[in-house]
């Protein structure tokens, strides 16, 4: 028997409507799908009438978990992975399933879709030219500020993730490292309550002092005027 393929699907950030025909497809036709959680994407499957047998993959089991999938896969079924919302591997597990399947000579076949920052950039009315995703800083308020001192000078647009817990500080030392440069904070994205908020680190903390914040932040960052030049004005052909 021909050895099955492992296919990372992208599914919706927010709107379920936000899947293409071809992650559908796939989700129904393979043989098994590893989920992040698989309460969530049960939720997914549901609304689109899929009934393909879920397991579970994420950051605690994904050693283990991968080495039995690896196996399947080799024995001749398809597995998709999924995360709990956008692109596997964009800030949420499947790098080390992607590199176990690469070693074992399993084809990888990526079925494109949404990812929250992207969304977050093109909207942002930040340059797009050129940008660096960070992802989530570290939790540890030492190492986040020797990350943003690093970051100092670069002249890309910066975008992080962060969680509603810890915003108001993520903000606070921007405006203090950084400096009062433009900043967008893009929250519920996709979603009902969807709203991007731009303006200055300092200005946005206060905006969003008291609220009572959900979900996945995007924060995106100008970069470092000097030598930034023409990278703010839009590309015509892009």
């Amino acid at each position: 028997m021909a050895q099955g393929k492992l296919y990372l699907v992208a599914t919706p950030v927010g709107n379920l409507e936000d899947i293409t025909l071809r992650a559908l497809r796939t989700l129904k036709e393979v043989d098994l799908i590893a989920a992040e959680d698989t309460r969530h994407t049960r939720h997914l499957l549901s609304h689109y009438g899929i009934s393909t047998p879920l397991t579970s993959y994420h950051q605690y089991n994904e050693r283990q978990k991968g080495r039995s999938l690896i196996q399947r896969i080799l024995s001749g079924s398809d597995v998709a992975l999924v995360s709990d919302a956008g692109t596997p591997g964009i800030s949420d597990p499947a790098y080390l399933l992607v590199r176990q399947a690469i070693e074992a000579g399993i084809q990888v076949v990526p079925i494109p879709g949404p990812t929250a920052f992207i969304s977050a950039l093109c909207a942002s009315g930040l340059p797009t030219d050129r940008f660096l995703f960070e992802g989530f800083l570290p939790h540890r308020a030492g190492k986040r500020r020797r990350r943003l001192e690093a970051l100092k000078e670069e002249t890309a647009t910066l975008i992080f993730y962060e969680s509603p817990f810890r915003i108001y500080d993520l903000l606070k030392e921007i405006a203090e490292i950084l400096g009062e440069r433009p900043v967008v904070v893009a929250r519920e994205m996709t979603k009902r309550f969807e709203e991007i908020l731009r303006g200055t680190a300092g200005g946005l903390r206060q905006d969003l002092e008291g609220k009572k914040l959900k979900g996945e932040i995007t924060v995106l960052v100008a970069g470092h005027e000097k030598e930034r030049g023409s990278s703010a004005r839009a590309d015509p052909a892009g």
